[in-house]
């Protein structure tokens, strides 16, 4: 394919698990963040305020950004973006929690070989 029938776009997909050491300083953090956002229409606020304060996972949610990941990328503007948080059981050891699971492609000899797409 030449440049001209490629698309532009590209869905970039990121998961990440982390673990919450200080419940208070993330929440906390969030709740600095939307007192600071000065664009933000009271009603919303009340909301956002409750939610965070509510749920770590939440709380979280409010902090990470997904323009951050991107605006330092030389030659890329977000065009969209959307994220969740969720708690979870994480046990590391788990074959459910296998990182390149979705990298994983079958063989000719149904073997599990890793590959990049």
């Amino acid at each position: 394919m030449s440049n001209e029938e490629t698309s532009r776009f590209v869905r970039l997909r990121v998961e990440l698990v982390v673990e919450v050491d200080d419940a208070d300083a993330v929440t906390e953090a969030a709740l600095r963040r939307i007192a600071d956002d000065v664009e933000l229409p009271g009603d919303e606020r009340a909301h956002a305020e409750s939610a965070v304060t509510e749920d770590t996972a939440e709380a979280l949610a409010y902090l990470v950004d997904p323009f951050d990941l991107v605006s330092g990328v030389p030659g890329v503007e977000l065009q969209q973006a959307s994220w969740s948080s969720e708690q979870i059981d994480y046990d590391p050891d788990s074959p459910d929690w296998d990182l390149d699971e979705d990298d994983v492609v079958e063989d000719d000899d149904d073997d599990r070989v890793s590959g990049i797409g």
